[in-house]
Order: structure tokens, then sequence, then C-alpha cells
């Protein structure tokens, strides 16, 4: 008896930990470091920058805080991009403003979206006159 008690609690300590917790509605953390080898095609800026970005899957609400430094110039645009993984290119998923460093937002998600964010399959960068495709990037990874 003894031993199936203690086999219930172990399995309910795991479920706990797996990913349908964060469906339950924990804020789940993601973060990225932006560099120019991060984008695609790779360029050799000396800038970088990174990005933390939480998300709380029961209100759908992405908030994110970054900052960024040495680019070639004013960033004229900053946007989280997917689904793609970080050898793969794709359209905005979410505008980010970031004229100045540092920089914040947040915006909900739909549900496509936030199933991107969660598989792993967006990434943020940001873009100036001299790289208009962008000259910072990098692939959000769940913080452990």
């Amino acid at each position: 008896m003894i031993h199936v008690i203690r086999s219930s609690v172990i399995a309910l300590a795991l479920f706990a930990c797996t990913p349908a917790a964060d469906a339950a509605g924990e804020t789940v953390t993601y973060r990225a470091t932006l560099t120019g080898a991060g984008e695609v095609p790779a360029n050799t800026t000396k800038g970088s920058g990174t990005i933390t970005a939480t998300y709380d899957p029961a209100s759908k609400l992405l908030s994110w805080t970054g900052s960024y430094s040495g680019l070639t110039g004013p960033a004229t645009a900053a946007h989280f991009h997917g689904p793609a993984d970080a050898k793969t290119n794709a359209g905005v998923l979410v505008p980010a403003p970031a004229p100045a460093s540092p920089f914040s937002g947040s915006a909900t998600l739909d549900e496509a979206k936030a199933a991107d964010l969660v598989a792993g399959k967006v990434y943020f960068n940001v873009h100036t006159a001299e790289n208009p495709k962008g000259e910072i990037r990098g692939q959000l990874e769940k913080a452990p």
C-alpha cells in the first residue's frame, strides 16, 4: 500500500514538471542572445543584444524586455518572427518597436503564435538602415 501511495506521489510530482504544467497557467520565460551571426544570412555587425520574454498561457500574454548596443545605426524596426528554426527566415508574428535600448512591450498571442513560441519556432531581430532585413537576431529558447 505504501508503495502505491509513494508511486502516486512521484507520478503526480513528475506530471507537475511537464510541459502540461505550462498549459495550466504557469508563466514561462524565454531568452535569446541577439547577434549578427544569428541572422540568415549572417552578417559581421559588431552589434549585440539580449531579450527576455515571459509568456502566460492562461492569458496568452507575451511580455518582453531587451537591450542592444553596437548597431551600425539606429534601430528602424524590431519583431518576433516565425514559425522558423534558427537557420530559416519567416514573417513577422509580433511587431516589437525598439527605437532605443533598453526596450519593453507586450502583446496577446493567438493560438497559432503561442504554439510556435512553445515549439521553439520564434526568433527576435532588430533591423537598421544598413541591415534592413535584420542586423541582430536570436532564437527564443525556454529558460532553465
